[in-house]
Parts: C-alpha cells; sequence; structure tokens
C-alpha cells in the first residue's frame, strides 16, 4: 500500500516513485515534462497526470519533492541553505489546489562565495553519504551544469558549477561548430583530444576555434568533431577544478555515459575516480530526508 510518494523534478524530467512504510517502492512513473517545459500553475496539473495511479481517494498522501520544483520559476520557491551544511534542510510545505496534495519541497543548498546554487544534486548527495557515512572527499555531479563537491565530516563545505553541458548543447546548435556536428560519436577521438585538453595552456576560445578550423582544413571522421567537442569542453573543466579535487578521492554519480566521460578526463590526468548511478542515490536522500518528516510529525 503506497503510504508516501517521492519525486525527483528535474529541469527535463520528472520522476515519480510511490513507497509503503518501509520505504519500499510499489510503483514508479516518468515523465518528459521537465521544469523548462512548464509555468507554476501547470505542476500541480502535471503532478496530478503523472502520479494519478499513485494517489487515493482515501486521503491526503505526503508528497515529497527534490529538484527544480522549489525554483523560483518552479511549482513554488522554497529557500537555499547556505553551506557549510548537512546536504538536506528541512522540507518546506507548500500550497496545493487539490486536497489529496500534502506537498513538501526539499531546499537547495547556497554558497556565497564564489555565488553558487544548486537543486536536486543535495539530495544525490546525502543518498550517498547515506550509503558511504565517512567519505571525506569530492562528489562531482556530472550534468547540464556539473556541480564540484568538497564533503567532509557529513557536510557539504563547498563547491563550484560548470555549465559544461549547457554550452555543449548551445555550441553544437547555434554555434559556426553547428555544421560540423554529426550524430556520431568517435571513442578515440574523444580520448585524443581530452589527453590534449586537460593540459591545454590556451584560452577555452581559441581550442574552440581549433576545431572549427580543423573541420575546414582536415578531413573529419564521423563522431570525430562532436567527440571533439565534448574533450574539450570537458578536459578543460576538469583541468580548471584541479584546486578541488587534487589529492581527494572523487565520487562520480550520475548517467553512467557522462560521467565515463568525466571518468576517463580524469584518469588521462592521473586522477582515478569511482562512478555511481544517480538514480538509486536520489531515492535514498529523498527517503533519508522523509524520515526527517516524519520525526517532525511526531
Amino acid at each position: 500500500m503506497t503510504v508516501w510518494i517521492a519525486a525527483d523534478w528535474g529541469t527535463s524530467r520528472l520522476r515519480i516513485w510511490a513507497l509503503d512504510a518501509g520505504g519500499e517502492v510499489t510503483g514508479s512513473t516518468a515523465s518528459d515534462e521537465g521544469m523548462s517545459h512548464l509555468t507554476p500553475d501547470a505542476f500541480e496539473p502535471t503532478f496530478l497526470r503523472a502520479a494519478v495511479g499513485m494517489l487515493t481517494e482515501l486521503g491526503p498522501v505526503e508528497i515529497l519533492i527534490c529538484g527544480m520544483a522549489g525554483a523560483r520559476t518552479g511549482w513554488q520557491e522554497v529557500s537555499y541553505a547556505a553551506v557549510p551544511c548537512v546536504p538536506i534542510a528541512r522540507p518546506e510545505r507548500i500550497k496545493t489546489s487539490d486536497p489529496r496534495l500534502h506537498v513538501s519541497i526539499i531546499p537547495g543548498l547556497s554558497q556565497s562565495t564564489p555565488p553558487d546554487v544548486m537543486r536536486g544534486e543535495e539530495t544525490q548527495i546525502a543518498g550517498f553519504l547515506k550509503a558511504n557515512p565517512g567519505f571525506d572527499g569530492v562528489i562531482c555531479l556530472p550534468g547540464t551544469h556539473t556541480k564540484w563537491v568538497r564533503v567532509a565530516e557529513g557536510r557539504v563545505q563547498s563547491f563550484r558549477t560548470a555549465m559544461t553541458g549547457e554550452l555543449f548543447d548551445l555550441l553544437g546548435t547555434r554555434s559556426t561548430l553547428a555544421g560540423l556536428l554529426d550524430d556520431g560519436w568517435d571513442e578515440a577521438a574523444f580520448d585524443e583530444a581530452v589527453n590534449r585538453a586537460v593540459r591545454s595552456q590556451s584560452a577555452l576560445a581559441a581550442d574552440l576555434f581549433s576545431l572549427r578550423a580543423a573541420g575546414l582544413l582536415e578531413k573529419v571522421a564521423p563522431g570525430a568533431a562532436r567527440a571533439g567537442l565534448s574533450a574539450v569542453l570537458i578536459g578543460q573543466e576538469v583541468a580548471s577544478m584541479r584546486p578541488i579535487w587534487q589529492d581527494q578521492p572523487v565520487a562520480l554519480i550520475g548517467d553512467a555515459t557522462l560521467a565515463d566521460l568525466y571518468h576517463r578526463a580524469l584518469k588521462a590526468v592521473g586522477h582515478d575516480a569511482e562512478r555511481f548511478e544517480a538514480g538509486e542515490l536520489t531515492l535514498v536522500g529523498l527517503c533519508a530526508a522523509f524520515e526527517t518528516l516524519r520525526e517532525d510529525a511526531q
């Protein structure tokens, strides 16, 4: 029997799990209706459509959400907890119209110097620390906006965000490089380019134009340009974040394909990292946050 519902509402996707009293998953669903496709007034009807099979007419259901539903342009804005702090602050109740919904959203994390914010990743971090309570090192969460997070004593000490995934999308679709990119992927080209990129002494903008020039002057193999663009962006990001990860164990949490690219970039500079699946850790973090809600209710 469903006792509560957990949701991870990202920029591009929504994932929902129904759970019983023991925390076992009794059902799940997913959709592409992420925050970027919605206005604030569309969140509640979107959630109702997605979770209709998990709701009952017997009374309100506790729903706990992490991610972009709590952003300024999300369902309802919730606060940020300032680092250094534990990954998950007390979830905040929001107003809903449907009487079946008792919705709480997990706050994000913020940093004043340099200015930075995250929403959703804090729940993955909490899930990771639940499974690895003594971890002291760096957690890298590859994505549209990749996070590099310094963790010690069960707390997020500091973090930096790199817009690498967004840059890849913009450059690959709207720049002069767009015409060079096909749908293929050349593994060898990525490895060769990332080895150069992590050691590059030139500016990122200059290395990017070299991709353009190579496409004009040389015959580029299918998939090589796309792999090369990814390698330049990820390689230079890894190099720029060296002060954060150097001499620290690194855990990579994210989509397996993208995490593998970061793993290879770190390996190119002689630093190994362990990879973890994001979905499982998100649910572990949501379950940990739900326990705080239950404790507050008692």
